[in-house]
């Protein structure tokens, strides 16, 4: 199991411009963050402050206006074509083709990376079976319920073994019982395959149940708080999902995140 490259992300900017007014719309702005190999990532932030905007930046779509993303020694927009089967994302619609089954959406990626075709089924029925779909695999979307289908997503996304897994609000709009055990098994497999994984989400219980960090951002991009989980003993976790409603909230760092993580500190130290 290869290892995957560190992420660095460095004085990140993105601009846009309105084209009927011209205005400049800035949705990241002067963004650091380093992101561990394997780590799992959780990011929150309200609505328009760029979370979507940076996912774009990370698999390649858009380049940055200032700064940079750094994946290993590539780059995701200037080394597009390098990342091929390296990145994989879960939207939060499944973005399932209609034409197709289970089976032939979820090895659509290794078709792109040009895979041979015997190894493609075979990789598809391995994780559609692993997902629960073994006997779904010739359905049709419209076949298929709102979970099964993002089962399928998830499948479509593991079964090129990517070094980086991305999940934009992948289960939101589920019933909590299915997004539950959907995040579950999506964590689960994650770490199984030795994947980074960065999630997106405006759930805090989703946040500080499945990263090791969480990360939130505040307008326009701007890095608020960078919390481990792991500091923050089960008891707490009342007050830190107060704390980050508030850094949410008022767009500012709540000081209780900042006195738990310098004790926590002191006391690794010792």
């Amino acid at each position: 199991m290869s290892v995957p490259p560190p992420i660095d992300v460095r004085g990140l900017r993105k601009v846009f411009w309105q084209t009927t007014t011209g205005q400049a719309v800035i949705a990241i702005d002067q963004l650091d963050l380093t992101i561990a190999p394997r780590e799992v990532l959780a990011i929150v932030g309200q609505t328009g402050c760029g979370k979507s905007t940076f996912f774009d930046l990370m698999i390649g779509l858009e380049a940055p206006t200032e700064g940079s993303i750094r994946i290993g020694d590539k780059y995701p927009h200037a080394d597009f074509d390098h990342f091929r089967g390296k990145i994989a994302t879960v939207f939060q619609q499944d973005r399932l083709l209609p034409w197709r089954s289970a089976l032939d959406n979820a090895k659509l990626p290794l078709e792109l990376i040009g895979m041979d075709e015997d190894e493609q089924r075979k990789r598809a029925l391995t994780w559609l079976k692993r997902l629960g779909l073994g006997q779904f695999t010739n359905a049709y979307p419209h076949e298929l319920s709102g979970g099964m289908r993002q089962r399928v997503a998830i499948a479509r996304a593991f079964v090129v073994q990517p070094d980086i897994l991305l999940a934009d609000e992948a289960f939101g709009h589920l019933d909590e019982v299915t997004a539950a055990e959907l995040r579950e098994t999506f964590l689960a497999l994650a770490r199984e395959c030795g994947s980074t994984a960065i999630l997106i989400t405006h759930q805090l219980e989703e946040a500080i149940s499945v990263g090791d960090r969480i990360v939130v951002f505040g307008k326009s991009a701007k890095l608020l708080a960078d919390i481990h989980v792991a500091q923050w003993p089960k008891s707490k976790y009342a007050l830190l999902r107060e704390a980050i409603q508030f850094t949410l909230q008022n767009n500012r760092l709540d000081p209780r995140l900042k006195r738990i993580g310098a004790k926590a500190k002191r006391k690794k130290k010792r």
